[in-house]
């Protein structure tokens, strides 16, 4: 092999390695054992972050951009501090294992977290990195898949206990000051799971993924996790010709039924997720968007046991506005979570970026705002966000959360406008007063037969059909913004 293969043969490694992401119990689960006290030192001494302090809110005239122009955590806004209505969390996949790579091109970012090896020193080292992040960004919650924070062992009690080391560590880090919004098992990346994991047409794999489900809700219990995930990234398939997909959709409605199940048996309180993607990297996956994937908890009476996580990139693959997909999880009782990021609509691709449009976040806080709980708790937003590749300072990952924060909080700002000046709300109830009669509340009563209706319809005759102002509601949603 030429030394320039070897070379590359080298570099696709290291992508590989950048790639792979790679109420709660008082005492540690019983497979913890000793190491609780999180014996592996990983040799780390000062900051990781040096010269960058807390970033603080210094309002909109300020030209600094380590700052909040528009995030102020204890800010009452519509009877609520901002930090209770956004609960923010920092994504440890992107934020502290993006490299930058992509499918054209290799790792662009080496921070001083990672020396291009996968070690539990490593681990750790990452794992400190996440709180000095976190604390110095004023946000009070993260969130992990089990693969991005340890690395792999040989066998399935390995890859525990390197999970175990790393987590005591985690424990330790967050305190109490500290709170994992959710945490997930990466069920996609590794080869065992090409044709999926709880649809794969594989029993053992059907069995491997279930233990690696079952680990990941422990730590996230044991570290006190207000939800837990299940995104199906190759719950799917690429063609009807070789799939059963009766009989794979039962097996995934089995598998999370287990789920509950051992939620249960653990005493594991937090609300349990599914996160619907459209495509990429499957043709066609099982949770398609919101109303598939209502519609698969409605058939397999799961609604009771799943919220959904609603990750604004995904609304645009699947070829919805991320105000669609809230609305439809809103109305339909199952609004749990939000990955707080967006696409590019030149690229085909999930391209994860930070959130920066104001118009796009003032719809998202108009369903937040709406829901039927007064805002997501126990959910969040979570940052499934990630820097350009271009963009490779240690700098760059504030000034990113930072646009991020800010562009839902002057949405947050922005609702309570339209809130206030009331000309949307009443625009939007105007249009629908024809209902508000006693034939309208028996049509939505139920009571309203078609002998009734034709009655009704002969009566009136040709009916008048008023204007949408569809450019008057644009006009008083701009103004707010």
């Amino acid at each position: 092999m030429k030394s320039a293969e070897i070379l590359l043969l080298v570099l696709c490694l290291k992508v590989v390695c950048f790639l792979a992401f790679a109420s709660a119990p008082s005492t540690c689960p019983a497979d913890l054992g000793s190491k609780c006290s999180g014996s592996e030192s990983d040799e780390w001494e000062g900051e990781f972050f040096p010269g960058i302090t807390k970033i603080k809110y210094e309002g909109p005239s300020s030209k600094n951009r380590l700052a909040f122009k528009w995030y102020n955590a204890e800010e009452d806004i519509l009877g609520k501090k901002m930090k209770d209505w956004l609960r923010f969390s920092v994504a440890f996949w992107h934020t502290f294992r993006g490299s930058g790579a992509d499918p054209f091109g290799a790792p662009t970012k080496f921070w001083p977290w990672e020396d291009g090896t996968n070690s539990l020193a490593m681990a750790k080292r990452r794992m400190r990195a996440n709180f000095e992040f976190i604390e110095k960004l004023g946000v009070e919650f993260w969130c992990f898949h089990d693969k991005d924070i340890a690395p792999d062992g040989k066998t399935i009690e390995e890859t525990n206990a390197n999970l175990d080391e790393v987590v005591a560590v985690a424990k330790e880090l967050q305190g109490s000051k500290f709170h994992l919004l959710w945490g997930t098992a990466q069920l996609f990346l590794h080869p065992r799971y090409m044709h999926g994991a709880a649809t794969s047409s594989e029993v053992g794999v059907y069995a491997y993924a279930a233990a690696q489900v079952k680990k990941a809700m422990e730590v996230t219990h044991y570290l006190g996790g207000e939800n837990y995930v299940f995104w199906g990234g190759r719950e799917g398939y690429q063609t009807l010709l070789n799939t059963d997909m009766e009989r794979e959709l039962n097996h995934l409605a089995k598998f999370l039924e287990a789920a509950v199940a051992y939620k249960k048996k653990i005493g594991f309180n937090g609300t349990l997720l599914i996160e619907p993607k459209p495509q990429e990297p499957t043709k066609h996956q099982y949770d398609w968007d919101a109303a598939t994937t209502a519609n698969f908890l409605r058939t397999h009476g799961l609604t009771g046991e799943f919220k959904i996580n609603i990750e604004c990139n995904h609304a645009t693959l699947s070829g919805h506005s991320c105000h669609h997909e809230l609305e439809t999880a809103r109305i339909n009782g199952l609004l749990g979570n939000i990955d707080a990021n967006t696409g590019d609509p030149q690229i085909g691709w999930d391209t994860d970026q930070f959130l920066t449009d104001i118009g796009e976040a003032t719809l998202v806080m108009l369903s937040v705002v709406r829901n039927v709980w007064g805002g997501i708790a126990p959910g969040g937003f979570n940052f499934d966000a990630k820097l350009r590749r271009e963009s490779t300072d240690v700098e760059d990952l504030f000034i990113a959360h930072i646009i991020g924060m800010d562009t839902l909080a002057r949405g947050l700002r922005n609702v309570a406008k339209l809130i206030e000046d009331g000309s949307l709300s009443d625009l939007v109830r105007k249009r629908y007063e024809s209902f508000d009669t006693e034939i309208g509340a028996l049509i939505e009563a139920g009571k309203a037969d078609f002998e009734l209706l034709e009655k009704k319809a002969l009566e009136w005759g040709e009916p008048k059909v008023a204007s949408g102002k569809q450019e008057l509601a644009e006009m008083i949603f701009q103004s707010a913004l």
